[in-house]
């Protein structure tokens, strides 16, 4: 990660009319007495929105694309507006870039200023956290709005974005503050993610900028302005649509039919899948071979909010950024306490190694998301005695996964269906049939695989190179001095305040064991992994008198992929595939013109590891982004190095 992605919140003066003004740009965010009546002259008048909120088809989603997010003040008038005119089916999708968020204390401060937006600035502030560098996506109004968050500058973030945007508001600090971002590169993005028929509105009428933006594409147009401005700018993109993506990655067709999904697994993927899809109004039917969700790997009865990221900006390091944050907002409609607790991770540095990885991590990323802490430190904050200090990440905790799966299909659009084993799919009049044997348990025009390893019982995942691993996790009584932990301590396993009585202790891993009762020599590793973590813990919980033979615990597989990312997406015909880009095994840079031979309407998200509590719900909004042709809410180069077809392309290029 290079030191221009590092998440310096705006650094704010406020005037004496309490308005905020950048330190950075010199500038002020917004008119006092006009900011209102600016945005909705430049934004909304010049994009044409309230006849287009107003035209919106049941479940239709309409894309604002905005370069400088701010105060949120733009992002709030579009919403009132949206709420106020627009089919209650619709949707409403926000795509805002920031170098400089606002701190959530000077969020606030800047939202008192308008009283009569307050039913739209505080939803957002209670979402506003964990909004750390890239995609961040924030879900609004039980899911009719969408706000994606892309935290880092304009021109390194809006390359990575896979959107279809159908409006601009082009409203970065003015060009003579902030010559950086009104570039010929910016508007040439801008052109990428724009249709024809896209619209644009904006403050500056700079002669360059208007000439750029024609040449990008758009016809631009002077309008009189208002307030101080005495002109605007609005504009229609009239160019050439936006080269195709490669086809084993270019977005299946829209689905025919019906909205209606079957979902298979009721663990975390399953239950974040269903929640995001039932939220873009599809009717979702889950189908759980058990009596009830989260009865497998999900069913822990604490599982951590772990962060394990590299400091050279990886895929898989990109992703939990952007999945941690995505999780950490949902948990806010649980019960803290008794399904989460915000009460921070501590990562220690057991060896010599450990401590440089960690300070390389706090070098490149900001104090909010992590920071080392000396033995001392780390002490103070765990409230036991530990063998040194380590990595802390204050928004980290421990999570109830049963709850959070319960509070994702609890949704009127979600119905749950136990002891529905679905042994076989067949595809009959454009349905995916789900089948036990005889029985026909449901049919539906879009199915996602969400059963962890068991995907590749289906054919058409078979190939699919998931691998099984066991854990076993630990239940400890708490004591009256164990209850002073106050962190989650990780080692080689962890540790986590209790919840209720019991304090969770693990977790193993075994490759070979398909056994999933405890076992007695796996309590013992757990019991050996606390040491690691804490003596003055074990001591604390009495473990020498413990007996391991009558000790309770719980077994489950997790389920990973080679590369450690999930696989989520479009599922194609692998066969077909292979003839379609058979060429690639001679020439792995050619980019066929074939379309991908997708199995129409089929969906897998599985391969989570140990991390599925921060991947699996931001990987349901990913599978509804692909099939509703929204924004995908992480940077395209992720998706894609989470995406099903990785590996038979790999194996095609290998020549495999």
């Amino acid at each position: 990660m290079s030191d221009t992605t590092l998440p310096l919140h705006a650094q704010i003066d406020w005037d004496d009319q309490g308005r905020p003004h950048s330190r950075q740009y010199d500038d002020v965010y917004f008119a006092i007495n006009e900011g209102i009546d600016e945005t909705l002259h430049v934004f909304i008048e010049q994009n044409h929105l309230r006849q287009r909120f107003a035209d919106l088809a049941p479940h239709a989603c309409l894309v604002i694309g905005e370069t400088g997010f701010g105060t949120g003040m733009n992002f709030f008038c579009a919403w009132q507006l949206f709420a106020e005119l627009a089919h209650p089916e619709a949707r409403l999708h926000f795509v805002s870039v920031e170098k400089y968020p606002l701190s959530r204390d000077d969020l606030q401060r800047a939202m008192q200023l308008w009283p009569e937006l307050a039913a739209f600035t505080r939803p957002l502030l209670d979402q506003y956290l964990a909004i750390h560098p890239g995609f961040q996506q924030l879900s609004l109004d039980g899911g009719r709005v969408t706000l994606t968050l892309m935290i880092g500058d304009a021109l390194e973030q809006l390359p990575q974005l896979d959107a279809r945007i159908d409006a601009w508001f082009l409203d970065g600090f003015a060009p003579a503050k902030n010559p950086d971002m009104w570039t010929p590169e910016l508007f040439a993005q801008l052109a990428r993610l724009s249709h024809p028929g896209t619209t644009l509105g904006t403050f500056t009428t700079t002669g360059w900028v208007r000439r750029s933006l024609i040449e990008a594409g758009f016809t631009m147009k002077k309008v009189p302005g208002i307030g101080k401005k005495w002109e605007v700018m609005h504009g229609v993109y009239s160019g050439a649509p936006a080269a195709p993506a490669a086809p084993w990655y270019a977005r299946p067709a829209p689905l025919p039919g019906p909205r209606e999904a079957l979902v298979i697994g009721a663990g975390l993927a399953g239950s974040a899948t269903a929640r995001s899809l039932a939220a873009r109004g599809w009717q979702v039917s889950v189908l759980e071979r058990h009596d009830g969700p989260a009865q497998e790997a999900s069913g822990n009865p604490q599982g951590v909010l772990y962060l394990k990221l590299s400091a050279h900006g990886t895929a898989l390091s990109q992703m939990i950024l952007a999945g941690f944050g995505y999780t950490r907002r949902w948990l806010e409609h649980l019960q803290r306490g008794q399904d989460w607790d915000a009460c921070g991770v501590l990562q220690l540095a057991f060896d010599d190694k450990e401590g440089e990885r960690q300070a390389k991590l706090a070098a490149a990323f900001d104090h909010s998301l992590l920071h080392q802490l000396d033995r001392e430190q780390a002490e103070a904050v765990a409230g036991v005695a530990l063998a040194s200090g380590g990595l802390f990440y204050p928004e980290g905790g421990w999570v109830h996964p049963p709850a959070l799966c319960q509070a994702q299909l609890n949704h009127p659009r979600i119905r749950l269906l136990g002891h529905a084993n679905v042994i076989a799919l067949r595809k009959a009049d454009g349905l995916w049939q789900a089948w036990d044997g005889e029985r026909l348990l449901a049919s539906a025009p879009l199915v996602v695989l969400a059963g962890a390893a068991d995907v590749r019982h289906f054919p058409a995942c078979a190939g699919l190179p998931l691998k099984r691993i066991r854990g076993q996790i630990t239940r400890l009584p708490a004591t009256v001095t164990s209850r002073e932990l106050r962190t989650v301590v990780c080692a080689d396993g962890y540790v986590a305040p209790p919840r209720g009585d019991e304090h969770t202790l693990g977790a193993s891993f075994d490759f070979h064991n398909e056994d999933l009762a405890p076992s007695v020599a796996e309590h013992q590793g757990n019991l050996a992994l606390l040491d690691d973590i804490s003596t003055d813990l074990a001591t604390r919980l009495r473990t020498a008198e413990l007996d391991p033979a009558q000790l309770q615990g719980r077994a489950a597989f997790r389920c990973t992929s080679p590369d450690y990312l999930p696989i989520v997406g479009p599922v194609a015909d692998v066969e077909a595939f292979n003839q379609a880009y058979a060429m690639l095994a001679k020439n792995a840079r050619q980019v066929p013109d074939a379309a991908c031979p997708w199995l129409e309407g089929l969906y897998v998200n599985s391969g989570h590891g140990s991390r599925g509590l921060i991947t699996a719900p931001l990987s349901g909004e990913l599978i509804a982004a692909w099939v509703s042709g929204e924004p995908l809410p992480m940077a395209r180069a992720v998706a894609e190095a989470c995406h099903p077809n990785r590996f038979a392309l790999r194996r095609l290029i290998r020549g495999k």
